[in-house]
């Protein structure tokens, strides 16, 4: 089943992740894909994406709502102003994934990503210099653009940010558009980056 287009017995097509299982529908319909502009959520979808490393992100994406609590909605100047006395707090929090070297990553990646939008003007800014040319669904794990990201964001100090995660981060966050053809996402997206202003 892996790379087709499913109709749902809600009659919607899909990408065949987005009907295996009815927490995937919204995400999929709603989110996946669609060009993203705010740093906020896109320090988010960054640090996520190195929380999914070795799990599930069904897994991560039913802690989301855990993981901005505890991380003031991934408001980055504030993560960024959080210390070892946070790690030690959210390593007893049962709600979201518990796991030393991830939590003390976002805190510092949140202090990089201060850095970097100070030099760039916004996050946004610099992630979406890394959009390919072609729209085309890559169907890959990685792009020569994403190892370019990840390479870039660990010379930066960024940790928990290789190239197959900066690729996942890329096509949830719009970068790209890897729906399928025939999956009625697709279209919605490709709609979406046409109205879409690229942040410079």
């Amino acid at each position: 089943m892996a790379f087709e287009v499913v109709v749902g017995d809600d009659g919607v097509a899909r990408c065949w992740w987005g009907d295996s299982t009815p927490d995937y529908r919204p995400y999929h319909d709603d989110e996946w894909g669609m060009p993203v502009d705010d740093d906020d959520l896109l320090f988010e979808k960054l640090c996520l994406e190195g929380f999914q490393s070795g799990l599930s992100w069904l897994t991560i994406l039913r802690k989301r709502p855990d993981f901005r609590r505890v991380f003031h909605g991934f408001d980055y100047r504030r993560v960024a102003a959080m210390g070892q006395r946070d790690v030690e707090r959210l390593l007893q929090d049962a709600t979201i994934v518990r796991h030393r070297r991830k939590i003390e990553s976002t805190i510092n990646n949140a202090r990089k990503a201060v850095d970097l939008a100070a030099e760039h003007g916004s996050l946004g800014a610099f992630f979406w210099q890394f959009e390919p040319v072609t729209d085309a669904p890559v169907l890959a794990a990685e792009t020569p653009e994403s190892w370019a990201m990840a390479k870039e964001l660990k010379r930066r100090g960024f940790t928990f940010v290789g190239p197959t995660t900066a690729y996942a981060f890329m096509q949830a966050m719009g970068i790209v558009n890897d729906h399928l053809e025939g999956c009625e996402a697709r279209q919605r997206c490709a709609a979406a980056r046409v109205s879409f202003t690229t942040p410079v």
